[in-house]
């Protein structure tokens, strides 16, 4: 199985899981011009986006310490384009959430980082 397939594999494991937790997902791999969200779905009233990271090993750092600053700004423009195209009111609470997966241990990191505007 090649990296690519093991993404997909471990997503769609993370999508049972949200799944298992109450979690309403609404689009799996959203990709537009600007980027692509593995995840968007309903946690209560939170619209979520959602940023799955899988590390086999911690040889390369922690997979929660792949989502650094330029990947946080891209989610928040994917996010801002999807919110558009589907509507979405201006008061709706939103959320990113990292989703890090290091070797067989998941951890969910609600509200992980901050919306990064346009700046």
């Amino acid at each position: 199985m090649n990296t690519r397939e093991k993404g997909a594999q471990k997503e769609k494991e993370i999508c049972a899981y949200l799944l298992s937790c109450g979690v309403k997902i609404t689009e799996r791999n959203f990709r537009c011009r600007q980027g692509e969200i593995d995840i968007i779905g309903y946690d209560g009233d939170y619209l979520v986006f959602f940023e799955v990271k899988y590390r086999a090993g911690v040889s390369r750092g922690s997979a929660a310490e792949a989502v650094g600053h330029a990947k946080q700004k891209k989610i928040c423009q994917v996010a801002d384009y999807y919110r558009v195209l589907h509507h979405c009111a201006e008061d709706t609470p939103l959320r990113f959430d990292v989703v890090a997966v290091d070797g067989e241990d998941v951890m969910w990191i609600k509200n992980a980082f901050d919306y990064v505007g346009w700046h």
